[in-house]
This record gives C-alpha cells, structure tokens and sequence, in this order.
C-alpha cells in the first residue's frame, strides 16, 4: 500500500455523507485525491495548500476531467480578513487565434473533429493559478503540496468505476493519438475497475516543476513539447486543424485575481464568479427571476418538486440562458453588461414574462442598453452546442476558517485527446467552448461577446460559490458543462427556500434547461435522490408544453446531473461540515491536525 492509500486509511473519517469538525474539511469528488488534500492539512497547511494538492492529485486520479493541461477558477475566502475573491486560471487563446478558425471555409467544422485536433488547446492556466495562490495566500512550497500527487502517480493507484467507463465510453478520444492510447489502453486493452494505473512520464513532470517551479512548464522543456505536441494534424483537416499556440503564448499567460460578482436573494449574500465565467451571473439571474414566488411554500403550490415549482424554475432558467447566449463572454476582452443584466428593473421586465399557468415562446435575449438609454437592442441568439459535463470541483475549509470552492478542467472528457509525449498529461480542448461560427452583428446588436480572439478567455459555465448570512455559511460548486449553473441553482434553492440540510440539499434531484428552447432534464434514477420529482408533477409538465420529456404517464426523470461538493461552517457552534455528491466517488474526510504542528499564518 502506498504511503497516499495508508494516509487515505487512517484519516478521522472519509464518507460520502455529512462530516462534521471543528479543525478542517475537505470534499473531493475522488478519495485519493481528498486524501491528498486532508494530509496537507494534517500537516499543518491552510486551505490554499490543501487545495493545490488535490488538484495536482486529480490531475493522476480523474485526468480525464482537470489537470495542468487545462484551467479554471478558485474561489478564496480569507477569515482574517473576510476577503473573498477569484483566482482565474481560465486557458487563454493564443496570438494567432482568429473569429473564423474553426469555420475557415464559412462552415464550421465538425465537433468532433475540431475537438480532437490542437487547433482547440488553449494556453493552459491551471499550474500557474495554484502557484500564483500559494506565494500570496498559502503556507507552503509548490514542492511540498505536489508531494501527494508524485507519489501516485509514481506508485500508482487503482482505477475506480468512473475513470474505468470513461476509458470505455471515450467516443475514441484515447485512441487517437498513441501516448494517451499507450496509458489508458495498454495492449490496445482499455483499462478496467480495479486495475492498477501507474504514469511515470506525468511523475517525472510533476517532479520537474517540483525543482524549477511553473518556468519549467510555461518556458522550459515542457513548454516546447507541449508547442509540439498541439501541432499535429488531424488528417481530415490538414493545416486547419494544426494548433496555433507558440511559445510565446505560454510564457505570456497571466493569472487574472477578480473580485466577485456580489448577488442576493431572500436576505442571503452570494459571491460568484465574474466574466469570463458566465456562472456566476447567470445564475444571479435565475435566483432575481424566481424571487417573486413563494418557493418552498407548499400551501400556495410551490413545495419541492411540485408543478409550479419546477415550471417556474424551468421558465426561469430559459431566459436567463437567453441572455447568457448573447451578453456574457470574456470582460477583459469588451465589457459585459452585467450591471445591466442584474438591474432591478430589467430582471423585473424578464421575471415578468414567466406565466405560472403557460409556458412561454423561445424567449429571445433581453433588450439590453449598452451605449445609453436609449440604445436598446434585440440581437438574434447564436447557434449553441452542448457542453462537456466532465469537470472536477473540490472545496476544503481549514481550522482558522479560510475556505477554498475550487473547479478546474480540461473541458471534453479527455479534453483533446492529446497527451504530451515523454510528459505524461492530457491538453485541453477549451478553445471549442467559443463560437464556432462568429456572430458579431452591429446590425443587430449582438456583439460577438464568445466570439474568438487573441488572448481572449472562452465563456465558461463553471460556478464556485459563497453562501454567506452575514458571514461564510458554505462554499459549493459543481461539474457539468452548462448544467454546473442549475446545479448551483438546484442546491442554493434547497438550502434556502426548502429549508433542507446540506447533504440532502445536494443528493435531492435535479432540474436543468440550458437553452432558450427549453429542453428539460431531469434526475431521479438513484436511491439517494428524495424526493423523488413524482410521474404527475412530469405530467404536469407535460401538459404545459415544455419538451423533453417521455410520453404522458413515464417516469423521465433519469438522467445524472452535476456532482456538488461542498464545505460550511456552522455560524453557531463554529463547527466545520462537508458534504460530498454520491453522483460520484464523492468523499468528505475531516481533520484535527496533532498539536505539535507548527502554525502557519492563517490570513
């Protein structure tokens, strides 16, 4: 057993139910890697050092989903001082990018394709995200928190049943290119549960920036063979599908800190994540949109997983996609109009057109003003596609308070397929999360808000978020693609209107829209999700005209929607909690680090 598993062994508590502790919490959707995180904190690390080791440990344990390769967001919140804020490792696109590259011909090109090829990798952003949080905010060495990850890597781990049917259900992402191939399909075999994964190139690499930090990465060997590898061609698209990413890409990419989007609803304060992230807005949006109903107030109707409750909710979610469509793409780019999305009056206008007892037309963006008042426009939505829902989130509170909502990815399962040779990681396929087709139109008004351009960050739906009652009640998020905002939405609505612990809050079921169109998905296949949504709130539904669903009389509601972790804070007695989501290996492990640690400074 290795000395990774050994720990995982003999920590206080590892269960993917409620924990609770008055020293430390981490909640990670894999348990080698909440391992990693709570032996950090054992040590006497602060939650920004935990954090970074279970990151680097889900990039050998859930590759498929994050990793140095690819980006995201981390929510800090500081208990000295009460700061909260964003550190954003969101992949960049590189100086050559242009509007129309992924429809060079006025055509776009074939996801599949184009996913799969290094004309999607983005300028990766996650090693230097972690780096730059830990020389500002955490306690530790770069070296000392990569020390968990090494060790699995290096040793090896065995796969669980969500990595194993990811191999076997890769729509051929790890058999494209040979090194992914040689890893997770040795002897053309796909690994299976139980097998023993070991990767000495991605322990070599993590050694590497373990000596010579991230200039090892963005300037160093690694860099050029990351150039390399993200220059070959797809056959079937020649030159065109080759990446256009140079070394002076990667040794420009900045970390942007943000401070975070402020939204409240019914008396609570919520910090999110700002442009380039649509989620923190769009999801202020809904919670403005549904704040007019009586939610959770079964005598009028709207208990939980009744008609109405889930019709408004449903009607809610379509505007706001409406708009996300349009208005939300990366502010350091061209601003966004997020004063203007979350004006009083405009959210009163939209919230407007939900009708309890209708369900409405495709809604289109809303008029927003965006020279002056008078400049309102109404610009037709873009084509969208569907989202990757594989993504990782983790979230860790410390002893002194400090806690950490974390979610990294290399957005496509796989991202694109390509691993570094000789180093042992996956490359993002960020860069498809952009329009394929522009759509800026000044005659219109839509400005092309996720078009792409140079050095421009893709709109993303990843959602990290604080929950605070005067002070930090929990930190949450989820994966999912652009259903991560309805599981934010999902779980924020059964904390605060349906008056559910937070365990159950997360196991509840789920409802999604992630277009205007208004398809709706539904959970309620396991056990664990109560209460269920019944046959007659689907028919319900139904009879309203919304889509999506099965034929009158069927239980629809069978899909897998998000997987929440998620830490808190109990305001009264002080008392740390963590709740994992069953969806996956979701595990919380509590820690009460030995008293002769020595005592970092905990901000």
């Amino acid at each position: 057993m290795n000395r990774i598993a050994h720990w995982f062994v003999l920590c206080l508590l590892s269960s993917p139910v409620l924990a609770a502790s008055p020293a430390g919490v981490v909640a990670v959707s894999q348990p080698a890697a909440a391992a990693a995180g709570a032996r950090i904190l054992a040590q006497g690390g602060n939650a920004i050092d935990a954090a970074a080791a279970v990151q680097f440990a889900l990039n050998v344990v859930e590759p498929q989903s994050s990793g140095i390769g690819g980006g995201g967001f981390m929510l800090v919140h500081l208990a000295r001082t009460g700061e909260t804020f964003f550190v954003d490792s969101r992949e960049r696109a590189p100086a050559h990018a242009r509007a129309d590259m992924f429809a060079p011909d006025g055509l776009p090109m074939r996801f599949p394709l184009a996913s799969t090829s290094g004309l999607a990798v983005g300028v990766p952003g996650t090693l230097l995200g972690i780096d730059t949080a830990l020389r500002r905010w955490g306690t530790m060495k770069l070296a000392d928190t990569l020390a968990p990850a090494i060790e699995l890597a290096g040793h090896g781990f065995r796969v669980n049943r969500f990595l194993a049917e990811d191999i076997a259900n890769d729509d051929g992402r790890t058999q494209i290119q040979p090194e992914t191939a040689a890893t997770f399909r040795p002897g053309g075999v796909p690994l299976a549960e139980g097998d023993w994964l070991v990767q000495p190139d991605l322990a070599k690499t993590l050694k590497l920036i373990a000596a010579r930090g991230p200039d090892a990465f963005y300037r160093g060997p690694i860099a050029r063979a990351i150039v390399r590898a993200q220059q070959r061609e797809r056959s079937e698209l020649g030159d065109a599908g080759k990446g256009r990413m140079t070394l002076a890409d990667l040794a420009r990419y900045k970390v942007a800190i943000r401070a975070p989007l402020i939204g409240r609803y019914r008396g609570w304060t919520l910090a999110g994540m700002p442009p380039p992230s649509s989620g923190g807005l769009t999801l202020f949006e809904i919670l403005k949109l549904l704040e007019r109903f009586p939610l959770g107030d079964a005598s009028q109707g709207y208990g939980f997983g009744s008609p109405r409750t889930l019709h408004v909710m449903v009607e809610a979610m379509r505007l706001a996609f409406a708009d996300r469509a349009v208005w939300i793409g990366d502010d350091d780019a061209a601003a966004m109009p997020q004063r203007a999305l979350l004006n009083p009056d405009y959210l009163a206008t939209r919230s407007a057109l939900i009708r309890p007892d209708r369900r409405m037309d495709t809604p289109q963006a809303g008029d927003i003003a965006l020279q002056d008042d008078s400049a309102a426009m109404r610009p037709k939505l873009p084509r969208t596609r569907e989202e990757s829902l594989h993504t990782t989130h983790f979230a860790i509170v410390d002893r002194w308070g400090n806690m950490v909502s974390a979610t990294t990815t290399i957005e496509y399962t796989w991202g694109s397929g390509i691993t570094v040779p000789g180093y042992g990681f996956l490359l993002n396929n960020e860069l498809t999360d952009f329009n394929f087709l522009p759509v800026a139109d000044p005659a219109t008004g839509n400005p092309g808000a996720n078009d792409v351009a140079p050095f421009k960050r893709p709109r993303s739906s990843m959602a990290p978020l604080l929950l605070k009652d005067g002070k930090p009640v929990a930190a949450y998020g989820s994966p999912g693609g652009a259903t991560i905002i309805n599981s934010m939405l999902n779980v924020t609505l059964n904390l605060i209107d349906h008056g559910m612990p937070l365990q159950q809050a997360i196991a509840a079921p789920r409802l999604s829209v992630t277009h205007a169109a208004g398809r709706v998905s539904c959970e309620g296949g396991a056990a664990f999700m109560q209460p269920h949504f019944s046959v007659a709130a689907q028919d319900a539904l139904r009879s309203l005209g919304h889509i999506g669903l099965d034929e009158a009389g069927t239980d629809s509601c069978r899909e897998t929607i998000g997987s929440v972790q998620a830490v808190a804070i109990d305001l009264t007695t002080g008392t740390h909690h963590g709740a994992a989501d069953p969806r996956r290996e979701g595990t919380v492990i509590q820690i009460k680090p030995a008293k002769s640690l020595p005592k970092p400074r905990p901000h």
